[in-house]
């Protein structure tokens, strides 16, 4: 294996072949697909507090190839382990420190010392990224990870630190620490004018004095010791003090300069291109954390691959969840309520009925964010998965009627769904919120039914939340799922979802009992 070269990676944590990054990822759901499955607010927490690695496009871009799947869900199951995944982390603060150092290198002006400054923040940014990725070599050495990709890359970072350019830059690095820690003057002030010199061994009289008045200390004192911090510019008087000794040591300058000019590339494209791939791994690692502190689990999706060339499924997914509300939920301390998901055979569409506010739409975003996640080689939210890889997904929620569109609320709603089963193929994700609710009941029926025909014969898995009870029994591709309810109090709902016939005019039924709103109840009222 060769060393980084033209700037590009050698190996890849995210991408089994490099060129894979801009070649081997599928397409982009649109800006709906974000907004309806909740996920904006999920990537939204994700890179928060990781801005400078520019994650976004990662998770926003899922993979269509089971084996590039497999080969990140290898990389993730190492870093579960708290040793690699501190390791990696400690190795992130390094190059934070010296990349902030090499930024502010460019915001250094060349007057008053600059030249000076820009050199020495360097050797602290080669300070900083050499001890980085020298303790990033030990601690991958002592651990016993198994990803392709963390081998590869541990061997690579073997050649590395053992390379020519690693190790002189080490020993450069610490002769010119020792040379400019070895340099002592003196400062002598009077009114206006300023004196350099050499550091002749005066005694340091805060000693004495501290010694001398200590015996009449009385309890802990303020300390007024100044705190220096870097600064990206010199003032007037700093600039001449560091010319004059730069004159009265001009051997450590002049490495320093030296050092400065001949290391015109300091990063090594393979290890900045891991520093920031590894950042996908460990966000979405912490991210799911507090749900796994409420009981929550994540797991890693079978992918299975036979069942989609010859048009069947096999979907199941045990005690799964919406991430976007288990995260809200977490942080009160609470777990979200867990379903299942399960199609066999020629099933291919879960029709979803039951009462409103009862979890149908929840279900809906769970089914679709699921097969996202999956495709991301991330962990999917419930205790066991297996499952097919989407080459597309879709979503068709309801949306307020737009006036500038000159159409209404069905003809747009028509107009989308047109949309995606032109696209949709048997490796596609459907899911169906609620779609057509505006129309009458006779003409969601009708809508619906051809809808899902269609559906069955693209052979797309999907998801249909719906009023219509009778399109839960339109074929044998379709499965009825109920949201429930507590039987001896209808208006609580259990946010459980059962794999049972559709019956939902017994809820209404149930209610009216409940408020005294029957037939019988209502017409003695009236008369009485």
């Amino acid at each position: 294996m060769e060393l980084s070269s033209e700037g590009r990676p050698a190996c890849s944590v995210l991408f089994e072949e490099p060129s894979q990054e801009v070649t081997g990822q599928g397409e982009a759901p649109g800006p709906d697909f974000w907004k309806d499955l909740h996920l904006e607010e999920v990537v939204a927490a994700l890179v928060a507090r990781r801005g400078q690695y520019d994650l976004e496009q990662f998770f926003r871009t899922p993979l269509v190839d089971p084996g590039a799947v497999r080969y990140r869900q290898e990389v993730a199951r190492d870093l579960e382990d708290p040793a690699t995944a501190e390791c990696t982390r400690a190795f992130a603060e390094g190059m934070d420190r010296a990349r902030s150092f090499l930024r502010g290198m460019g915001q250094i002006r060349d007057d008053f010392g600059g030249g000076h400054y820009r050199q020495a923040w360097f050797l602290d940014a080669a300070d900083n990224y050499w001890s980085a990725v020298s303790r990033l070599h030990d601690g991958l050495a002592s651990l016993a990870v198994r990803s392709r990709a963390l081998l590869c890359f541990r061997e690579y970072l073997s050649r590395y630190v053992r390379s020519e350019h690693f190790v002189s830059m080490g020993a450069e690095v610490r002769g010119l620490r020792d040379d400019l820690a070895a340099i002592h003057y003196a400062l002598f002030i009077k009114g206006p004018r300023v004196t350099v010199a050499h550091y002749e061994g005066w005694p340091d009289y805060s000693t004495e004095i501290e010694r001398t008045f200590r015996r009449f200390r009385q309890g802990e004192v303020r300390d007024f010791l100044a705190d220096f911090r870097d600064q990206r510019d010199a003032n007037h008087v700093q600039a001449r003090v560091l010319e004059r000794l730069a004159r009265q040591h001009p051997g450590p300058f002049a490495r320093l300069a030296a050092f400065y000019a001949g290391r015109d590339r300091l990063l090594d494209p393979t290890i900045v291109a891991f520093d920031r791939e590894v950042q996908f791994y460990l966000s979405y690692l912490e991210f799911a954390g507090p749900l796994e502190q409420v009981g929550l689990s994540l797991c890693y999706p079978e992918i299975c691959e036979a069942e989609m060339n010859d048009g069947r499924c096999q979907t199941h997914v045990e005690e799964s969840f919406d991430i976007a509300l288990a995260a809200r939920l977490a942080t009160e301390g609470t777990a979200a309520v867990t379903n299942d998901i399960a199609l066999s055979g020629p099933e291919r569409i879960l029709v979803v009925t039951g009462p409103n506010s009862g979890g149908k739409t929840t279900f809906a975003r769970m089914f679709g964010q699921v097969h996202f996640l999956a495709s991301l080689g991330l962990p999917v939210p419930g205790r066991s998965a297996r499952l097919s890889l989407a080459d597309r997904i879709f979503t068709h929620f309801e949306r307020e009627e737009r006036l500038e569109t000159l159409h209404g609320k069905l003809q747009d709603e028509l107009i989308r769904v047109r949309g995606i089963l032109e696209r949709a193929t048997n490796k596609s994700v459907i899911v169906m919120n609620e779609s057509f609710a505006s129309t009458t009941l006779a003409d969601s029926r009708f809508i619906g039914t051809r809808v899902l025909e269609k559906v069955t014969a693209e052979g797309a898995l999907c998801v249909y939340v719906t009023f219509v009870d009778e399109l839960a029994s339109l074929n044998k591709a379709t499965v009825s799922m109920v949201a429930e309810v507590v039987p001896e109090d209808p208006e609580v709902r259990t946010f459980k979802l059962t794999r049972r016939p559709a019956d939902g005019r017994a809820y209404a039924k149930a209610l009216a009992n409940k408020h005294g709103l029957t037939y019988t109840r209502v017409v003695a009222e009236l008369t009485s």
